[in-house]
């Protein structure tokens, strides 16, 4: 859909198509699982058994929004037929009654003022009808100040029509300027891949917008999705649980002018840290990615929504870099946006690799500061040339912090020690002139 629109090279989805048939198709292994959030952000879940219905009627407009357009336009229209017939029976029961209706001889004397002028029928009513409600206005059919009914009935019309045309307007724009509709244009990669980055196994994935207005204020979130059982027992079929995206503002927000890539580390505390290239095939676990922001160009907010489930993980693989330098400027190539290469990795969970290399679970008391942590000797870690001992775990302005004071501590010792040694002397002079 994106090609024939011109957003997408197309390119683009010949590289994805063969990138597809590369892929091993894991699915065929197994029974088709059922999936949270599908892959074009909308939610797999269906509603049954709602005995209170009357709830979505106290929240019409909502109701009215949410609605599909063939649905929408056809309540649209039903409103305006109901709305011009109700009022066109009403125009011509006010004609009858005045007896505007009736039919007069051209020797009989001249007929009273109508309430409606040009009223002979109900088709004439209906028209009436229809050039009040609309403001059309003809010129051949007026009310008179004969009957200040129909003046009443005018009134009421106008203002009839008036808020119809004002819900109309309004659910017809909440329709257009949703925020899926801007989400069109963000895309995701239609894999994810867990690859070694900095020395710790990683989830990634990338995310593109593909249009030049930016989405202001952006920020994404991770969440796992697994059927999980508490410790009395209790089965939790859908057990949400967050992940914490690696960014060093410490914070979910991202700069999203070109496609980057979302990354986060299997660390311990995290619901993938047991994860390994084996269970990976027999996990039943989806990851959803929620991308939220607002629009530059609207001030709306927006959201987009995909997800990954273990047949759409890559192990051992990352994302070739899509973007080069040319001629002063940044260029994005979105033919190779999901392309990935193989990578050395060890098929171990990131768990495992820690106790491979020493770091054993000690119930919580040990706190990881980082990455890439080997064992230092005299139960401490190195990290960098540092040693990171495993009952504390002190910042690098601590540490700084501590050497000061020694040192302020030092010097004060060596001042007292001055002091002594001076006052000592002083008392020698003192007694060497007292015996002089």
């Amino acid at each position: 859909m994106l090609a024939r629109k011109g957003l997408l090279p197309d390119g683009f989805l010949l590289t994805r198509l063969a990138e597809d048939q590369n892929q091993p198709n894991r699915s065929k292994s197994r029974s088709q699982r059922a999936r949270f959030i599908t892959k074009t952000g909308s939610c797999n879940v269906a509603h049954k058994n709602i005995r209170e219905q009357g709830r979505f009627l106290q929240d019409v407009f909502t109701t009215m929004v949410d609605l599909r357009w063939q649905h929408s336009l056809l309540i649209f229209t039903s409103a305006f037929l109901c709305s011009w017939m109700l009022f066109a029976m009403i125009w011509w029961l006010l004609a009858f009654a005045h007896g505007d209706l009736e039919p007069r001889a051209p020797d009989q004397e001249p007929a009273p003022i109508p309430c409606v002028t040009a009223i002979h029928s109900f088709t004439s009513a209906f028209l009436f009808s229809i050039e009040v409600q609309v403001t059309i206005g003809f010129g051949g059919r007026m009310v008179t100040e004969e009957c200040p009914l129909a003046i009443t009935v005018l009134i009421i019309q106008n203002i009839l029509g008036l808020i119809i045309n004002a819900v109309m307007l309004g659910c017809v724009f909440m329709k257009t300027a949703q925020a899926n509709r801007r989400a069109e244009t963000l895309i995701f990669s239609r894999n994810a891949v867990i690859a070694p980055r900095n020395g710790r196994p990683t989830f990634m994935f990338r995310v593109g917008d593909l249009r030049k207005s930016m989405i202001i204020s952006a920020t994404v979130q991770l969440q796992v999705i697994r059927r999980t059982i508490t410790a009395e027992g209790e089965v939790i079929p859908l057990c949400q649980l967050d992940i914490q995206v690696e960014n060093p503002l410490r914070s979910n927000g991202i700069f999203l002018v070109s496609p980057l890539i979302v990354s986060h580390t299997l660390e311990r505390g995290s619901p993938l840290y047991d994860l390994s290239a084996q269970s990976l095939n027999t996990e039943d676990l989806e990851v959803i990615v929620i991308l939220e922001g607002v629009v530059e160009t609207t001030g709306i907010s927006m959201q987009a929504r995909t997800s990954y489930t273990p047949e759409e993980i890559l192990w051992g693989r990352r994302f070739v870099s899509i973007i080069t330098e040319e001629d002063g400027r940044y260029c994005v190539d979105y033919s190779k946006f999901g392309n990935t290469v193989p990578v050395r990795m060890s098929s171990l969970s990131a768990k495992e690799l820690d106790q491979t290399r020493g770091i054993q679970d000690t119930g919580g008391d040990t706190q990881l500061q980082g990455w890439g942590l080997v064992r230092a000797g005299r139960g401490g870690f190195r990290r960098g040339g540092r040693t990171c001992h495993a009952t504390t775990s002190e910042p690098w302005y601590a540490q700084s912090e501590k050497s000061d004071n020694e040192a302020e501590l030092k010097g004060k010792k060596k001042t007292v020690l001055l002091e002594v040694i001076g006052r000592q002397q002083e008392g020698e002079e003192l007694g060497e002139m007292s015996d002089t």
